[in-house]
């Protein structure tokens, strides 16, 4: 039977992205302090789970991970809970999850190693908390970096990272509880992000994914008006190594003029954006609280594909949302059957108590809710397959991320990691390489490809740039 061993943690990461980040922090600050990582929980000391709170099935994630935790723990282990769930149902969490020992808030992860420490001198009855509000904590601040180790605002995977450029919104969504759980929107200084940029470009990355809760909105709490232009204008410069940056997350309504300039003009920016839109009637849209001038998404969508012909657009929308006549879903599918988006995602749903959306109740059958779900994406499978066979006989960088059997597998820059499709390439190709792949097949998400030894031509990106 494994030990439980001194000096060792195991840490659960669950959720978007943006956690991955937060999660990375913890286990930078944990390693200085002379901890190693361990993926066998029953090996650990320490055991902790970065959970998510945004919707009710995460919730239930967590809850349940951290209960199968708690179930096997062994003594001498400590069990933390950090993130969003616990920092809007600490106490309930505390309640459902018997031998927690400390609660982390979403914007305290810096204090995992005093946490630990804590627990670690002495034992406590009840679970020891960290959370923003709490007058007796002082720290770094975790944004902007001051009085902190010097931790990487990051996660790497591979040679891919997400770097954070902000944290909390500031956005009125009312099915959305992020604003609750994390606050308004602050934006980390320009610098910082800079010269997290040339570290992570150090450390052999090839693809830089920028996450914030909404992107477009960068810089605005530090009194710049277009701040994620002025960012994106200047990451090519700082890190000119980085093959790929990428951005992820922008709100319908904040593409601005000047990005979509930015982002043709130089190379290194992906033609890629990932935008929200979250459904596509007016009225709808009002409910929801978010920007409803639908004309205003067509006409933005065919700037951005004049400006970059060969741009990929991935967004999401809600079905189900309360209120929604079975009209306004239909306009959602002509919405979607105009737009002809490259990639889309589907949610139902989610009542979340202390919302603006609570006060309107769940009044759609989750049957209804599950069959419009599979009608929309129904609806966008062949459009994603057309958009993918339109690229067979060309030639697209392919970041590899793995391979075996004879076959490699990769991203274009149409793909953003987990979320988008794949390219199985014929042949071994080493981990890492960018390799400009003349695609020969083609499905509603991944497409099929053998390596271009002489190619004439990449789309999205030039060949300079993928022989590095």
């Amino acid at each position: 039977m494994a030990k439980v061993k001194s000096k060792r943690f195991h840490l659960v990461s669950l959720g978007c992205s943006k956690n991955t980040v937060d999660s990375e922090g913890m286990a930078q600050l944990l390693g200085g302090a002379g901890f190693a990582a361990t993926a066998d929980p029953r090996q650990a000391e320490v055991l902790i789970v970065n959970t998510c709170g945004f919707i009710g099935p995460a919730k239930k994630e967590s809850v349940d991970v951290l209960n199968e935790l708690a179930a096997h723990k062994k003594r001498g282990q400590l069990l933390i809970a950090a993130g969003c769930l616990t920092q809007r149902y600490g106490a309930e969490v505390a309640r459902q999850v018997p031998g927690l020992d400390g609660i982390l808030g979403t914007r305290r992860w810096m204090d995992i190693v005093d946490l630990v420490q804590r627990l670690r001198a002495q034992p406590h009855p009840a679970p020891v908390y960290h959370l923003p509000d709490e007058a007796a904590v002082v720290g770094p601040d975790p944004l902007t970096g001051a009085g902190a180790p010097a931790t990487l605002r990051a996660a790497v995977q591979g040679r891919s990272a997400y770097l954070k450029i902000a944290d909390g919104c500031r956005r009125p969504c009312a099915f959305c509880a992020i604003p609750v759980i994390k606050g308004t929107a602050v934006s980390r200084p320009l610098p910082l992000i800079l010269d997290e940029a040339r570290r992570l470009e150090a450390l052999g990355v090839r693809e830089l994914i920028l996450i914030a809760q909404d992107t477009t909105d960068y810089g605005h709490d530090l009194g710049v008006k277009e701040g994620l232009s002025e960012l994106l204008a200047a990451l090519p410069a700082a890190a000119p190594r980085i093959d790929w940056f990428r951005v992820m997350y922008a709100f319908p309504g904040y593409v601005t003029d000047r990005q979509i300039e930015t982002m043709a003009a130089h190379p290194q920016i992906l033609h890629y954006l990932d935008m929200p839109l979250q459904h596509g009637h007016p009225a709808t849209l009002r409910r929801m609280r978010r920007p409803a001038n639908v004309d205003w998404v067509h006409r933005t969508i065919g700037k951005m594909r004049a400006a970059m012909p060969d741009l990929a657009i991935r967004s999401t929308f809600i079905v189900g949302y309360p209120g929604e006549t079975e009209e306004e879903f239909q306009a959602l599918l002509d919405f979607v059957a105009e737009l002809r988006l490259d990639r889309l995602g589907v949610f139902t749903f989610s009542f979340e108590p202390g919302t603006e959306s609570a006060a309107l109740g769940d009044p759609v059958p989750e049957e209804v809710k599950a069959e419009r779900r599979d009608r929309l994406m129904a609806l966008q499978q062949p459009i994603s397959l057309a958009k993918n066979q339109a690229l067979i006989g060309r030639t697209l960088p392919v970041l590899v991320e793995g391979r075996g059997d004879g076959l490699s597998v990769g991203r274009s820059y149409r793909d953003a990691p987990e979320i988008d499709g794949l390219v199985i390439i014929d042949g071994d190709v080493p981990v890492g390489e960018m390799a400009p792949v003349r695609i020969s097949g083609a499905l509603a998400y991944d497409l099929s490809g053998t390596v271009d030894t002489a190619p004439a031509q990449v789309v999205g990106l030039p060949l300079e740039l993928t022989s590095r």
